[in-house]
């Protein structure tokens, strides 16, 4: 399912436009964005899952090319860990 058609199934699931459903997710999509990426707190949704920031630390890799060992700087990454009804709906 892609973002049009996740829109389309939220207007026909609480009866309203595609419009209204459209600015629906995409306050969802900011709120959590800038939740994660500005204050670095998590965002949890009940029953639905979490997300939230996690940091990778520095490593060392290996340029697939020239097989020169490089260093992978530590960096923040977004993750999301499913919640309980989420992963018995799945099941």
């Amino acid at each position: 399912m892609n973002k049009t058609e996740l829109i389309s199934v939220i207007a026909n699931r609480a009866n309203v436009t595609q419009k209204v459903a459209e600015d629906v997710l995409e306050a969802f999509t900011d709120t959590v964005s800038e939740t994660l990426g500005r204050r670095g707190e998590k965002v949890v949704v009940t029953g639905f899952g979490t997300f939230e920031v996690r940091n990778r630390v520095q490593r060392t890799g290996k340029n697939p090319r020239t097989g020169e060992l490089i260093t992978v700087p530590e960096q923040k990454t977004p993750a999301f860990r499913a919640g309980k009804l989420l992963k018995q709906a799945v099941k």
